[in-house]
């Protein structure tokens, strides 16, 4: 995320947290910006050992921030890597898919509504409730699908 991306995503969580009557306090929006300059899954623990740059800062500090931002629609938690990435459109809720890269780590973020709606049909007909109905896939992007088949090709 450039520079101009990450303003314009500080200034929509800033927008959305007002529409919502919501405090988009100093500690949580520079925890949103450390989310998002990451540019991949980043864990609590990281995010505090940046924000101890010359200041004090406590896990409960960070956890509360990321617990805000979560419930705000503006970061999602990887369960599977224990980490969080900025959300790509937080101006409605959705249940999101993520395509997880073993490789690099990069992670797309998808909304298929077909996904949504066929697990959410799944899990009524199994009589279960989903509370947060996300989905992680984890394999191998194009970009290191492409580069291990090169690779491959080179050793032959």
């Amino acid at each position: 995320m450039d520079e101009e991306q990450l303003q314009r995503a500080l200034d929509t969580a800033e927008n959305l947290c007002a529409q919502r009557g919501v405090r988009f306090t100093p500690q949580r929006r520079r925890v949103l910006e450390l989310v998002c300059r990451a540019q991949r899954p980043v864990g609590a623990y990281e995010i505090l050992d940046q924000l101890r740059d010359g200041a004090s800062a406590a896990p409960p500090t960070v956890y509360r921030a990321l617990d805000f931002l979560l419930e705000q629609g503006l970061v999602h938690k990887l369960e599977t890597l224990h980490a969080f990435i900025g959300c790509t459109h937080p101006e409605h809720p959705h249940a999101s898919q993520f395509l997880i890269c073993a490789e690099c780590g990069r992670v797309n973020e998808l909304e298929s509504d077909r996904i949504s709606g066929d697990l959410r049909s799944v899990a009524e007909a199994a009589g279960f409730r989903p509370k947060r109905p996300v989905v992680e896939v984890i394999g191998t992007c194009a970009h290191c699908t492409k580069k291990i088949r090169n690779g491959s090709r080179s050793a032959s």
